[in-house]
């Protein structure tokens, strides 16, 4: 079992932000950050609901909502600590802690149920060393929010349970924590709209405590509701485990990936997708990007269809919103939101960034000018229909789908007289450090992709080569050619932005992400292995990898052109951007810590397309394995068209079995 378990030892109160991270659980509906169980709001305590947005008074965005923190339990008057570790048992996301006071031993387990999205688990056991100690749990409603305040006109309520309401500032959204608990408290204290039960423990002492998060609490003990959730772990796993034989690192860092993936997959709900930074907080504002479609998709696709399908399904329900923007900006179709939240409103706003010189906001153009978001979702489309077959979402909004965001790519082009190709002017490409460039290789070539969908006869500019080498956008050649080292030198400030146009990367041919690399592997087709591995050698060395995204494409192309070597340690950056942390936590001013899902939907891409060489050949799957040397071997299972089948890659061989 040691392979599925994470462990950190010894007490370290200044790592809580990787913690919160490194130790999350959740269940699709909610995401609890790994924090101790003491921290309160100024140690990054969240208990974050999927799909739920307010707006606080004053704010101009929308954000997700972090719940009042029932998992609350400290020992009072705690002495010094002797020793500490806290694990998480990815196999059952089983999040545990163990701390050896002076005065007690305290041992605390929770888990998110997969079994009932709504419920959380807590077990405590603590045993005094002695003299008598004081265990104080319940829930406390000083909550972590990141830009002003979501909940108000709290109330609470003490019966055998101990239950706290609240509203949503915005829309009046009523959020009820309710907590049951199997030992009866020596007294109960309210303080600030926050219910704790106080234990005076003279030997020790196991509490069980279920929670109920706008659900009311169902009956069953936790050993009950935990042997239940360990068997939706078990099927998943099931259907989903890559075994990596020669390299127990690999095997453990992706093991932890796709447990990540699982945790934040919206199971519970007809149509929803997954944040950017999944359920660890209100980065990003909790909105959906183009990471699902592109990074997520695959995962989901061939281990569970149904998830994958509900991504799709979130993105025909919000195409209301889609046209709505579109006809903001004076063009047909659907354009869809870059941070898309409820409804498909777009979270992201004009200035996304502040000037860490000036401490004003910098205009951006993330929101009007990354129109690849649209052809990505159809991208999405197509090949979640090519692995599953399923056509039948296409008379389900799909059709609708392709054709409005074709629409939109139409009304959005330019043509220059005399010519019959369209272009695609002012626009940013996925490396976000150059803004308002002409024809971004990888812009052009996923809305050439929606309008040959929808079937539309126009023809869009293909990239420019030189010497071999994609012209990542017009003029791109024309910028400075200076190393990354010469770039980052450049800086005046730790959290200084490298974008926007007094960024220090924007006048150069440094790049924040994959962008051209990016377009060869979702369009493989497009170019033999020899184009892309000369483009490999180019522009990786000018990539800053300033984005969780970047990685995995260059891994995936390394394996293309037979690489492995090179694709091994980014597919370990790609893994590990979670266990190790360290990320960016920061643009400018402002905070996008958290989680990193499109990172661990690499890895698992990595994985199975990379290294085993997993694709799609006259609508069947074949294998083109590109094995690094650490690795022995590979397995794993997928569904394709409804069909259970599994995948063995050596070194030597190369076979998929159906079951």
């Amino acid at each position: 079992m040691e392979k599925w378990i994470i462990t950190r030892e010894g007490y370290e109160p200044e790592e809580y932000t990787d913690n919160g991270n490194r130790f999350l659980i959740g269940n699709g509906l909610i995401g609890v950050r790994g924090t101790l169980e003491e921290y309160t709001a100024d140690k990054m305590v969240a208990i974050n609901l999927a799909g739920i947005y307010d707006k606080a008074p004053g704010q101009t965005w929308r954000e997700p909502i972090n719940a009042p923190n029932a998992f609350f339990a400290k020992l009072e008057n705690q002495s010094s600590i002797l020793s500490h570790k806290q694990s998480l048992n990815i196999a059952f996301g089983l999040h545990s802690r163990e701390t050896d006071y002076e005065n007690a031993t305290l041992r605390i387990e929770r888990f998110c149920s997969m079994a009932e999205p709504n419920i959380l688990c807590q077990k405590i056991s603590i045993t005094p060393k002695g003299k008598p100690v004081t265990l104080i749990c319940g829930i406390d409603s000083e909550i972590w929010d990141i830009n002003g305040t979501h909940l108000t006109d709290f109330k609470t309520s003490v019966t055998d349970t101990l239950r706290v309401s609240a509203l949503t500032s915005e829309q009046r959204i009523p959020i009820t924590v309710t907590e049951r608990c199997n030992r009866t408290a020596d007294e109960v204290r309210e303080i600030r709209s926050s219910l704790f039960r106080v234990f005076n423990v003279k030997e020790k002492l196991v509490l069980e405590r279920i929670i109920a998060i706008n659900s009311e609490l169902t009956p069953g003990s936790y050993d009950e509701k935990l042997s239940a959730h360990k068997k939706i772990w078990e099927r998943l796993w099931e259907n989903s485990e890559v075994k990596i034989k020669g390299d127990d690192k690999a095997a453990l860092s992706l093991r932890y990936s796709l447990y990540h993936l699982h945790s934040i997959a919206p199971r519970h709900a007809d149509s929803l997708s997954i944040p950017a930074r999944g359920l660890s907080g209100q980065t990003y504002k909790g909105a959906i990007f183009w990471d699902t479609e592109v990074f997520l998709m695959p995962f989901f696709t061939l281990t569970e269809p149904a998830v994958a399908r509900k991504f799709i399904k979130y993105r025909i329900n919000t195409l209301g919103g889609a046209r709505e923007k579109a006809a903001e900006y004076g063009f047909d179709g659907a354009f869809f939101a870059w941070e898309s939240q409820d409804g498909g409103v777009d979270g992201c706003t004009d200035f996304n960034v502040v000037d860490v010189f000036t401490n004003r906001p910098v205009r951006t153009y993330f929101r009007d000018k990354q129109i690849h978001i649209s052809g990505d979702i159809v991208y999405a489309l197509g090949k979640y229909i090519d692995w599953t077959g399923d056509k039948n979402i296409l008379e389900n909004g799909g059709d609708e789908l392709i054709r409005a965001c074709a629409d939109f790519y139409r009304s959005r082009a330019y043509s220059r007289p005399g010519s019959d190709k369209l272009e695609f002017t002012d626009v940013v490409g996925p490396d976000e450090y150059h803004e308002r460039v002409y024809n971004n290789a990888f812009t052009n070539r996923i809305a050439a992709y929606a309008l040959e969908k929808a079937g539309y006869d126009c023809k869009v500019r293909e990239p420019i080569f030189k010497d071999g080498i994609v012209e990542q956008f017009d003029g791109y050649f024309n910028l400075e050619d200076v190393s990354l080292a010469e770039v980052r030198s450049r800086l005046k400030h730790p959290r200084e932005y490298w974008g926007t146009q007094s960024g220090v990367a924007f006048s150069t041919q440094i790049i924040k992400q994959a962008d051209v690399i990016a377009l060869m592997h979702l369009f493989q087709d497009d170019f033999t292995d020899d184009i892309v591995k000369n483009n490999w050698e180019y522009y990786e060395p000018r990539t800053e990898h300033g984005s969780s995204l970047s990685a995995c494409m260059y891994a995936l192309t390394a394996c293309r052109f037979g690489k492995p070597d090179l694709a091994y340690p980014l597919f370990m950056k790609s893994a590990r951007s979670d266990l190790d942390g360290g990320g960016k936590s920061w643009a400018g001013n402002v905070y996008i810590g958290g989680t990193h899902p499109a990172a661990a939907g690499g890895a698992y891409m990595i994985a199975t397309q990379g290294f085993a060489g997993l694709s799609l050949q006259d609508g069947q799957p074949v294998l083109k394995p590109s094995l690094p040397e650490q690795i022995e071997s590979i397995k794993f299972p997928l569904i394709f068209r409804g069909k259970h089948m599994h995948v063995n890659v050596t070194h030597d061989k190369a076979e998929i079995t159906q079951n």
